[in-house]
């Protein structure tokens, strides 16, 4: 989850094509360069532990578009294939 943030952070695409699950990964992903990520608040985790083969983690993203403040707050879905963590979906 942490990467993921980093990656939208960044605007590393690829990453986050790379880290989405085949089932629900988008052909293409175009980001909104007008947001300004500003911090990631971890709310609540499950499952996802070291042997674990699926997690939940809730989460508020925070960031700035224009000078508007806002949140992004999801529950995401992530399962575990080959020791890689992969995004499926939010709830």
């Amino acid at each position: 989850m942490r990467s993921r943030y980093s990656a939208f952070v960044l605007g590393l695409t690829p990453y986050l094509l790379a880290t989405w699950h085949e089932s629900s990964r988008p052909q293409e992903l175009e980001l909104d360069q007008q947001m300004r990520w500003r911090g990631l608040e971890i709310i609540k985790t499950r499952a996802g532990g070291s042997d674990a083969s699926r997690g939940v983690v809730e989460f508020a993203a925070h960031y700035l578009e224009g000078s508007h403040e806002a949140q992004q707050h999801e529950v995401s879905t992530f399962v575990r294939e080959d020791k890689a963590w992969f995004y499926v979906d939010a709830l």
